[in-house]
C-alpha cells in the first residue's frame, strides 16, 4: 500500500509531509486508487506539482480529465454571448 501524500519539496522523501490524499493498492483488483479529489483539486488549484507517477495514477482515476473539462467548461462560458446581446452592441 502506498499513501499520496503533499510534501513540500525541500523535506526529504521519506520525511515529514502536509497531508494525506489518498492511496494506492496495486494488489487489489477495483478500488485500487482512494483518493480525496476535493483536496486534490485544492491543493492543484494552490500550485502543487505532482509527481510523474501520481500523475500517472491522477489521470487514471480519471482527476485530471475532470479537472480538465471543469476549467474548459468555465473559459467557454466566459466567452459565450447571447445573440439578443451581440446585436444591441453592434448597433
Amino acid at each position: 500500500m502506498y499513501r499520496i501524500v503533499v510534501a513540500d519539496s525541500k523535506s526529504p522523501r521519506d520525511g515529514k509531509f502536509i497531508e494525506i490524499v489518498g492511496q494506492y493498492q496495486p494488489r487489489t483488483g477495483e478500488q485500487a486508487i482512494n483518493l480525496d479529489t476535493a483536496r486534490i483539486h485544492h491543493w492543484l488549484d494552490v500550485g502543487a506539482q505532482p509527481t510523474d507517477t501520481v500523475r500517472s495514477l491522477l489521470r487514471k482515476a480519471g482527476v485530471l480529465k475532470q479537472r480538465h473539462e471543469t476549467r474548459l467548461a468555465s473559459k467557454l462560458q466566459a466567452k459565450a454571448v447571447p445573440v439578443g446581446e451581440k446585436k444591441a452592441e453592434e448597433a
